[in-house]
């Protein structure tokens, strides 16, 4: 009864890999940003998704966020001058 099948060991290694990469004192918060959140960006930056620095799709944290091409990622970095610092990233195909 207590064993694990086959499937649930996969997802538990699948969950257990993204925990220690986006928890990973190294890698700095990212979030998909809402198509709400996306237009107000780029309407206050006055730039269009083209102008954004990129990311890629294959990117793992990219991908444990299941981001998809066009969508824009806001990445918070820890900074020691400035305490937190934001960047945004377009996702492409790659």
């Amino acid at each position: 009864m207590g064993a694990l099948s086959n499937r649930n060991k996969s997802l538990a290694v699948v969950n257990i890999k993204k925990d220690i990469i986006l928890n990973h004192e190294l890698v700095p918060k990212h979030e998909i940003l809402s198509e709400e959140e996306a237009k107000k960006l780029l309407e206050e930056l006055n730039i269009t998704k083209k102008q954004l620095p990129r990311i890629y799709a294959s990117d793992p944290v990219a991908k444990i966020l299941g981001a998809k091409p066009g969508d824009i990622i806001r990445i918070t970095r820890k900074s020691p001058t400035a305490g937190e610092s934001i960047y945004y990233r377009v996702v492409v195909k790659g």
